[in-house]
């Protein structure tokens, strides 16, 4: 008898509360009748998605061509570190809305994240160097309108990207790829991230069969067009091996004396496109020169295939990239103090 009383207390203690919850729902603005309340916890930031900025204009007889990137900024007060996106494409086109998802979490950890187009074949070396060298230096000059630390700006790039992200950082100190606006700023970069990267245009096939070898051999190859550029007029056309220490020079393993910034290298075991060689090469070469490199080799990882878009991979870069260049450091930024300045 005792404990049915203690249970009818209960119900009633029980009913009583619902009725004191739901009366206090009842009392919401905007409440109607059968409306599902959800209580939200604020522990995401907002990001803005900035879309077209033009970064670098190439200037000739008859036009002017302008290069774009996207930014992804969190709307905080903290000072941020940024991030270039430099998309591949086998120097044939640069696509700089890929790795959404990558970019996203990237964004999501703290970081200003850029996705920055180049110019790729028809146009020659150094051309796309000369770009990504002008959204490095974009950046800085703009830092204060997105909130971002100047002092800790790093690349990351896939494939041909990979290569140019390379490029950036082993040129680092090297102010002959410096042109256009800005030049009074600095394109160094504080960490470098490549996926599946060229780091040596010489042996891209490495260890391929003698088919793949061949290709590469090919004055139509697109790694000899980067370089030499293509038959017309007098000129026929040249292959990579037939001006080594131009295809040395157009290399990131052709820039490598002195210290450098931080590597993240990541290569696919089963990439049949871009010789997993030529990552543990560059690793071998940085850590040999004292240097730090990380190097991830993802077992049965194709050139691009769907094993670089799952969490594992992105949260590898992201860890690194926030172990690389540290948190967001509180300030009072001027874009996040006007909630609509450069928005």
């Amino acid at each position: 008898m005792r404990n049915w009383h203690l249970l009818m207390s209960g119900v009633v203690m029980l009913s009583v509360a619902t009725t004191a919850i739901a009366s206090g729902q009842d009392q919401l603005p905007g409440h109607a009748q059968g409306a599902e309340i959800l209580q939200v916890n604020t522990r995401q930031d907002q990001i803005d998605n900035i879309g077209d900025l033009v970064y670098h204009q190439v200037k000739s007889v008859r036009s002017v061509r302008q290069l774009h990137m996207s930014l992804l900024v969190p709307r905080t007060n903290d000072l941020k570190p940024a991030i270039i996106y430099f998309p591949g494409g086998g120097f044939l086109s640069a696509e700089r809305d890929k790795f959404i998802a990558m970019r996203l979490a990237l964004a999501e950890a703290g970081f200003v994240v850029a996705a920055a187009e180049y110019r790729t074949i028809p146009d020659i070396f150094p051309a796309p160097v000369v770009d990504a060298k002008a959204a490095v230096r974009f950046l800085r000059q703009h830092a204060s309108e997105y909130g971002i630390d100047p002092a800790r700006i790093g690349v990351l790039g896939d494939s041909a990207g990979g290569w140019l992200a390379q490029m950036m950082g082993s040129t680092n100190g090297d102010k002959s790829f410096d042109k256009g606006d800005f030049t009074d700023q600095s394109s160094d970069v504080q960490a470098v991230a490549t996926l599946y990267g060229i780091s040596d245009l010489r042996s891209i096939g490495e260890g391929f069969p003698d088919a793949i070898q061949k290709v590469h051999q090919s004055p139509a190859v697109t790694e000899a067009l980067l370089i030499n550029g293509a038959a017309f007029r007098e000129f026929a056309g040249a292959s990579v091996t037939d001006e080594p220490e131009k295809a040395l020079y157009a290399s990131p393993v052709g820039h490598l004396k002195g210290v450098k910034p931080p590597f993240l290298i990541m290569h696919g075991s089963s990439d049949t496109l871009v010789s997993p060689e030529q990552s543990a090469n560059l690793y071998n070469t940085l850590k040999k020169a004292g240097n730090r490199a990380d190097y991830v080799l993802i077992e049965g990882a194709e050139h691009g295939d769907y094993r670089w878009y799952q969490p594992e991979v992105i949260t590898r870069v992201t860890h690194w990239f926030r172990q690389v260049l540290g948190e967001p450091a509180k300030s009072k930024s001027q874009s996040a103090a006007d909630p609509d300045a450069s928005l």
